[in-house]
């Protein structure tokens, strides 16, 4: 069980530090000891405590992620983040591809191609909205 906590903490950022690695090594062990006697000590009483810790611990992440991921706003701030990446990409192609072309033409052509040509859209993607939900407004 030590080795493999100690491969398993050796990923951990912060625990880069030798120090800090030998105390949280030290922390583990120490816990591993205090539930091996515990058991042996008592083990309705180990079994108990573990089993409400486990329900405790099922009931603390099932609201949490209940109320964490239930705001509709985070939907669409994902959605948003993920449109405008988008968007960024699109962009990007499009001036990178303008950037490596170069053709040598007459400025008679030029000038036409500058009055035929039309401004570049904008580079939007349209985010589902709340289309259900009607505004109370005052009829006079």
């Amino acid at each position: 069980m030590v080795i493999f906590a100690h491969y398993a903490l050796r990923e951990v950022a912060f625990l880069k530090n030798r120090t800090s690695l030998l105390i949280v090594m030290g922390l583990i062990i120490l816990a591993a000891i205090g539930v091996a006697g515990n058991y042996i000590a008592n083990p309705t009483g180990f079994l108990k405590s573990i089993a409400v810790v486990l329900i405790v611990g099922t009931a603390v992440y099932f609201i949490v992620t209940r109320f964490y991921n239930s705001n509709p706003e985070k939907r669409e701030q994902r959605a948003f983040v993920k449109a405008a990446k988008r968007s960024k990409k699109r962009l990007h192609q499009k001036e990178s591809g303008q950037g490596t072309r170069r053709s040598v033409s007459p400025i008679t052509t030029m000038k036409k191609n500058m009055k035929s040509k039309k401004k570049p859209t904008a580079h939007l993607t349209v985010i589902e909205g709340k289309k259900g939900k009607k505004k109370n407004r005052a009829s006079f």
